[in-house]
């Protein structure tokens, strides 16, 4: 009777075994992030680590961008003290701080490797994708290639440059008046009528009552 009993108790535990080794085979097991959050939960992860990726280079491309007149100033007061255009783009390296000031001395590098310096300023241009700074960089190659004045170009292209962005802050301090009627009307006149009108109108209906 013994041997029976514990007979079926291992086959019982025995095709437990197999239905938990199905459950957790290592294929599942392996489709767990490091957080024991199964492969198919990590869509919105992914989604979320994209989006602050996308935030990230649009924070980086911004901060670079607001360094683009700077870096015309500098390549213009290189070009005035008689430094060639590759020459001028080192020194104002030198000047800048942020992001720019890398992106310019990475290229620096790979000009002093063997690269030319045309080819890193395209690269440059694609990578980063900013409209201004493909302004700076046709305006050096055309010095280059037609031997005009950098120190003209320049200072007319940051001119250009900071009339243009003064010209968009203006405008967006114009539309800031329409933007706000969205929040004023909906948001805080409803609040001001709670706060005002309903118990002046509570204390009216309990006087005539």
């Amino acid at each position: 009777m013994i041997p029976a009993i514990l007979a079926a108790l291992a086959v019982s535990s025995l095709g437990a075994g197999i239905a938990v080794t199905r459950r957790s085979s290592p294929i599942r097991a392996l489709a767990r992030s490091a957080t024991g959050v199964p492969c198919r939960d990590r869509g919105p992860a992914r989604s979320r680590v994209r989006r602050f990726s996308r935030h990230a280079a649009r924070r980086y491309r911004a901060e670079v961008d607001a360094e683009i007149p700077q870096l015309l100033d500098l390549l213009a007061a290189g070009s005035s003290a008689g430094l060639a255009a590759p020459l001028a783009l080192r020194r104002a390296a030198d000047g800048l701080a942020g992001p720019l000031a890398d992106e310019v001395r990475t290229l620096v590098r790979a000009v002093d490797l063997g690269a030319r310096w045309r080819d890193e300023l395209d690269a440059l241009d694609e990578r980063l994708d900013l409209p201004d700074l493909r302004r700076t960089v046709a305006a050096l190659t055309r010095t280059e290639t037609l031997g005009s004045s950098l120190a003209q170009a320049t200072a007319e292209l940051a001119a250009s440059v900071r009339q243009a962005r003064r010209a968009a802050t203006t405008e967006r301090a114009r539309t800031a008046p329409v933007k706000m009627l969205f929040p004023l009307v909906f948001l805080v006149l409803p609040a001001f009528l709670l706060l005002t009108v309903v118990p002046v109108l509570l204390t009216t209906v309990q006087s005539i009552r």
